[in-house]
């Protein structure tokens, strides 16, 4: 986060395209904000559009404005979002969503600084600043055909990525705090503290909602809660692990890093163990599964799996005497 920092300040100072990327909830317009604001446009307008909340139709409208009688229901003339942005910004959210027709209209905004409304002929000029952003990978969609590559290009000036949450485990406490002093002036609430294995129930977690899902939970919690502490109590039961995950965050689990896996494991070991002796428990689940799946994927033969989970073949056959293994 403090290299995205570092460029968005850099940017901020330029009339450069930008063009943010990451995962839904990782805090995208937040960044294209604080761009505007560090900028010198930052006495004008910071106009957002979701592109993706629009048909075709209704979005080019939104973007470029109409003239009275250009569609059924244009009674009036309508300023568009480019036109209002002049002399600030123009944040273009899920641009991924947009069609290849409308695409080439925005390729044109930005390289001559024109367009018309719909239904107009007169040419309108505006000096805005255009920011992007897309939850998905700009690059696959240029290759499959969905999206212009000489726009993406042109907006593609300079990347800003964000790291999803899960990522960024370090962030959680700060964020927490935060979210927590909001909430409480939101919500004439007084909730402070931190009860134990809090922080380490969130840091454990796969965070597939990024930063917005840690909002709402915060949210939740403030409202849940009854004292002035946060418990675990009164967190979700996918976050602490007394549920199983649906299909999609076991989905998402399968993208995750090593490190994100292993947090998950132990943390679902936790939950799922005696009240003692932990660390036999998980150790001893975890080595049985490893066993098994590498004298899986070497047929059955010892001597082939010992190698490669580099143990002698009598430990091996030792390990699978004690896990109720065959060892025929």
């Amino acid at each position: 986060m403090q290299e995205v920092y570092r460029i968005t300040r850099r940017v901020a100072a330029s009339n450069a395209s930008v063009l943010i990327l990451g995962e839904t909830g990782v805090g995208k317009e937040l960044i294209a904000s604080a761009v505007h604001r560090l900028s010198h446009r930052s006495g004008g307008p910071f106009v957002r559009v979701n592109c993706g909340a629009l048909s075709e139709s209704l979005l080019e409208s939104e973007l470029f404005g109409h003239v009275r009688g250009a569609f059924t229901g244009a009674v009036a003339n309508r300023t568009g979002r480019f036109e209002a942005a002049h002399g600030g910004t123009v944040f273009l959210d899920e641009i991924n969503s947009t069609s290849l027709t409308l695409q080439v209209k925005l390729l044109r905004v930005l390289q001559e600084k024109e367009f018309e409304r719909v239904g107009d002929t007169s040419t309108l000029r505006t000096d805005a600043r255009v920011i992007a952003a897309s939850n998905r990978d700009l690059m696959q969609q240029v290759r499959e055909e969905r999206f212009r590559e000489d726009l993406y290009w042109r907006l593609n000036v300079v990347p800003i990525e964000i790291p999803p949450l899960r990522r960024r485990r370090e962030d959680i406490p700060a964020l927490v705090s935060f979210f927590l002093d909001y909430y409480n002036e939101v919500n004439d609430r007084y909730v402070v503290h931190m009860g134990p294995g809090v922080i380490e129930a969130m840091q454990a977690y796969h965070w597939p909602g990024n930063v917005r899902e840690l909002q709402n939970y915060i949210e939740r919690a403030v409202v849940m809660t009854e004292t002035d502490e946060l418990t675990v109590d009164v967190l979700p039961d996918c976050l602490t692990g007394r549920q199983r995950p649906s299909d999609d965050e076991n989905e998402d689990l399968s993208t995750s890093d090593f490190e994100a896996l292993s947090k998950y494991v132990v943390q679902k070991g936790l939950v799922e163990s005696g009240p003692s002796d932990v660390h036999s428990q998980i150790v001893e689940q975890i080595e049985k599964e490893l066993i098994t799946q590498v004298l899986n994927s070497c047929g059955g033969v010892q001597t082939k799996a010992a190698t490669r989970l580099g143990i002698n073949r009598n430990t091996l056959h030792k390990k699978m005497k004690e896990f109720g293994l065959d060892s025929d």
